[in-house]
């Protein structure tokens, strides 16, 4: 039977999982379902570090928000930002520049509704409900629009989001149209699940995500296939290493198991 949370919005099958909404059961959130919390508990089972997997990712997204911060960056576009938690980017960047702008998109209706929610009053911040496989879409919608400017450098993240992106959808080119819509001195953040940093437990884990209901399908990539979609951009130091090892700024930004540090890459990268 499918709930029925008042805050869930109409037409939602909440017996098809969501990779937004178990992303957010595994931060320990509250906006999700029984078939996301199914297969959230059973890649947990397989791999007992993955919370501490997530809790890095979204310390490396303020350390990243930050970092960009200082290079003058006061615009954001948040491709995949999931449903709201804490230290969302606009949290970040608004509290050392109430003016900087981020437009947050997510293809998942709960993410977009609690964004929505999230951001009532926020003249600085919008929320678009869209694919991230649609680039033309997503620079031409309204939110994009109304708060970035295209000649001024854009920080463009994407976090957690380019591994459910096959091969076959040409992610390099998928990269390349956002890519070149954004003005030199332009970021790019990411993170992305590091095939060769893994043991068969994260393999195993993928199979009970790609054999679920969920249109999400997970494609590990090695250091140089994620490296490759760093394409026209100047990677900063420290380059493409452990999600736990990019700046790390105090015990909170890394594990202290080595393995769950390696188990996202990630990045920053410069448009020159």
């Amino acid at each position: 039977m499918a709930e029925t949370q008042d805050w869930v919005p109409l037409g939602i099958d909440t017996n098809v999982p969501s990779m937004a909404r178990v992303y957010d059961y595994i931060l320990g959130g509250a906006h999700n379902f029984a078939a996301d919390r199914q297969v959230g508990s059973q890649i947990e089972k397989l791999v007992p570090g993955l919370p501490s997997v997530a809790r890095l990712n979204r310390r490396f997204l303020g350390r990243a928000v930050n970092f960009l911060m200082d290079q003058g960056i006061r615009q954001f576009l948040d491709i995949g930002s999931g449903i709201p938690t804490v230290a969302n980017v606009h949290e970040v960047a608004q509290e050392r520049d109430p003016a900087a702008r981020v437009v947050y998109v997510d293809k998942d209706p709960v993410a977009v509704a609690h964004s929505e929610l999230m951001l009532s009053g926020n003249k600085n911040a919008g929320i678009v409900h869209a694919d991230m496989r649609d680039p033309d879409g997503v620079l031409a919608s309204t939110e994009v629009q109304r708060l970035l400017r295209f000649d001024e450098p854009i920080g463009l993240l994407m976090l957690l989001m380019m591994h459910w992106v096959p091969d076959e959808d040409d992610p390099a080119k998928l990269l390349a149209t956002y890519r070149d819509a954004l003005p030199a001195g332009s970021f790019i953040v990411m993170t992305h699940v590091a095939k060769d940093q893994i043991d068969e437990s994260v393999d195993q884990a993928a199979e009970v995500v790609n054999r679920s209901k969920s249109a999400d399908q997970m494609h590990m990539r090695t250091h140089d296939q994620v490296n490759a979609l760093f394409d026209g951009f100047t990677l900063v130091e420290p380059g493409l290493v452990g999600c736990g090892e990019w700046r790390p700024d105090g015990p909170g930004d890394f594990a202290d198991e080595a393995s769950m540090n390696m188990f996202l890459y990630a990045g920053v990268g410069r448009k020159d």
